[in-house]
């Protein structure tokens, strides 16, 4: 497997620095994700001061830019990067889309399986000078002149994974993407059980293989030296779990453990704004399903254990800083076999 590192940076400024110091270390690849900036701009920089760390959105939101605005975005990236782009897509919930993008909202599987079918066929006018010939029920691409053209680029199959959680979306990735990016509200049981073989129904549906298709996702953790640095991550991690136990399109991951009547009362409490009261009800037995616990020392090996047969790829949902003056995260990427040498 390959451990990863999400690109959290906020300065733009600062990106190349953080970029190349990651890379240094020995991460797999920089995940950019679209929670209060745009994913693609840090993945600009950091696309023209690395030279073998992948780059990659976890997530761009789907349905709030055209697919030839996401095309062409994408297409730019990956010939600044030499083929190392990856396009992770999700299509966010209604309230996001309608009320935060001002963009409407429909059935999000048949729409976004559409917008990945129609990014493709742009991607394919561009590489070969195909016509333009994409008609859906969404979108349509049906005009391409020369001067809009970006023409062809050496590494042209970029690939894009698609987030998922429920059942019929993980369906949808299997059909139409080369991989799933994998919520972080999630457990071992939960992949082997739903959306493995959602997945992988998606892929006999569409007269695919599974071979090649990956999975990776960002990982809650408990992790620190000292007891006030695990705490302080444990209550970060039962406050984020909280959060999405309590979104009803969830509901399924707690159901599969027979939480379901958690999620109810965090559902309640969330709509009367108790936020700072929700990581109360995230029992030590619902911490170890949906978190890798562990000091620096055991934390290779442990996200190793969550991972095995399940996950292709991983990085963690918190904040690893660039700098690593105790070594710790030096220790976790040679635990998992990784090194500026060997990534």
């Amino acid at each position: 497997m390959q451990f990863d590192v999400s690109l959290r940076v906020r300065d733009l400024r600062t990106i190349a620095t953080a970029a190349k110091a990651y890379e240094d270390l020995g991460y797999g690849a920089l995940w950019s994700s679209e929670t209060g900036r745009c994913p693609f701009l840090p993945l600009a920089i950091a696309a023209t001061t690395t030279s073998r760390v992948g780059l990659g959105t976890a997530i761009a939101i789907s349905f709030v830019r055209s697919p030839m605005v996401t095309a062409l975005t994408a297409w730019d990236l990956q010939k600044a990067s030499e083929g190392r782009f990856t396009l992770g897509l999700g299509t966010q919930v209604r309230a996001h889309n309608e009320r935060r993008f001002s963009v409407p909202w429909t059935a999000p599987a048949p729409r976004v399986k559409e917008l990945i079918q129609c990014i493709r066929a742009i991607w394919t006018s561009f590489q070969t000078n195909a016509p333009a010939a994409f008609s859906g029920q969404h979108y349509q691409f049906t005009l391409l002149t020369p001067t809009n053209n970006p023409g062809p680029i050496d590494h042209p199959d970029i690939p894009i994974l698609l987030a998922a959680v429920n059942p019929i979306m993980c369906r949808t990735a299997g059909e139409v993407a080369d991989g799933l990016q994998v919520h972080s509200f999630h457990s071992r049981r939960y992949l082997r059980e739903v959306v493995r073989p959602s997945v992988e129904e998606g892929r006999r549906r569409a007269g695919k293989s599974p071979d090649g298709f990956k999975y990776m996702a960002a990982l809650f953790c408990v992790t620190g030296y000292t007891k006030s640095e695990m705490e302080q991550s444990e209550h970060h991690a039962r406050d984020r779990i909280a959060y999405y136990a309590s979104t009803p399109g969830y509901r399924g991951v707690m159901d599969s453990h027979g939480w379901g009547a958690v999620a109810d009362e965090l559902k309640l409490m969330a709509r009367r704004g108790e936020w700072d009261r929700m990581a109360g009800k995230i029992t030590d037995e619902m911490l170890a399903e949906f978190a890798v616990v562990a000091p620096p020392e055991r934390l290779g090996a442990t996200i190793r254990a969550h991972c095995e047969g399940l996950l292709d790829r991983a990085s963690l949902y918190m904040h690893v800083p660039p700098e690593d003056p105790d070594g710790r995260w030096r220790t976790v990427l040679r635990d998992l076999g990784q090194s500026p040498a060997a990534a």
